[in-house]
């Protein structure tokens, strides 16, 4: 069956410098087999397929996948599929905003100068048991003493945040999942502080593993982003508004923009750009 398909670039200070993510617009009707061979095959971060809504309020609903497995909520996917949602014709049900359903439940997307959306609650916060910061350590190549600060800021896909003492320390990190001695996925989120001068606050790297010893980087990565702004605003390291800089390792120029409501709720931005406009047979 032949079915509308976009790929929108997220979050790129510049179109091509962000993370793309494969839309399939029309996606009802696809086996959940279907969607994960598709999302392998695309071998991109994630996949995003539209449905129609089946909770009352929201416009679209949506199911998210990486090449290993679904997710129940991600950020660049999230703003991706409401850029292709409206691009396609949709037409939301309030003024200025989009209400997304996902697996998680449903997702506020403001619609400003950029597309943002509301960072859903964690499903597990506070802080990291020292084994296993210790693990994380070792994992990351680093001493014990270089990680600032360690929390759990799952909002899904399962991040522990992990700070360091500044962007440069971030990059440098030369992780070894191998090291890994725990059963199942691992997903790290790194943070550390840009200097005074950089247009950005932070330096921000996505590392996650499926438990086989291999890992992949995410160019730029909502969730992640949200879920470290909600531990960091609240600790006090970082000020709203502010720009969130990832990527660069892997030549990406990801400008996440974060944001807080006027009841101060954290809300994550970014550029959203059509990049492939087309159709797919599936």
């Amino acid at each position: 069956m032949t079915r509308r398909f976009k790929q929108i670039d997220v979050f790129g200070a510049e179109p091509y410098t962000g993370n793309p993510v494969a839309v399939v617009v029309d996606g009802e009707g696809l086996s959940v087999a279907a969607m994960q061979e598709f999302t392998r095959w695309m071998n991109l971060s994630e996949s995003a397929f539209l449905l129609p809504p089946t909770t009352a309020g929201a416009d679209y609903r949506v199911r998210i996948f990486t090449p290993a497995r679904e997710l129940s909520f991600a950020g660049h996917p999230t703003l991706g599929s409401c850029h292709a949602w409206l691009e396609a014709g949709g037409t939301p049900g309030m003024p200025g905003k989009v209400m997304q359903e996902c697996e998680a439940g449903l997702v506020a997307i403001n619609r400003g100068d950029v597309l943002a959306f509301a960072a859903p609650p964690l499903v597990r916060s506070g802080a990291v048991e020292e084994g296993f910061v210790r693990q994380l350590a070792e994992v990351l190549g680093i001493e014990r003493d270089r990680i600032v600060d360690a929390q759990w800021v799952d909002n899904g896909p399962g991040w522990v945040g992990v700070l360091l003492e500044d962007a440069a320390a971030v990059l440098a990190v030369e992780a070894d999942f191998s090291r890994y001695t725990g059963a199942g996925p691992l997903d790290i989120g790194l943070v550390g502080p840009c200097d005074a001068d950089s247009e950005c606050a932070f330096e921000v790297r996505a590392l996650t593993g499926e438990g086989d010893g291999q890992y992949r980087e995410d160019p730029v990565t909502g969730s992640l982003n949200a879920s470290l702004a909600q531990w960091l605003v609240a600790s006090g390291r970082m000020q709203t508004p502010c720009k969130t800089s990832q990527g660069t390792v892997l030549g990406r120029q990801g400008r996440p923009h974060i944001d807080q409501d006027a009841d101060g709720n954290i809300r994550v931005g970014g550029t959203t750009l059509t990049c492939i406009d087309g159709e797919v047979e599936l």
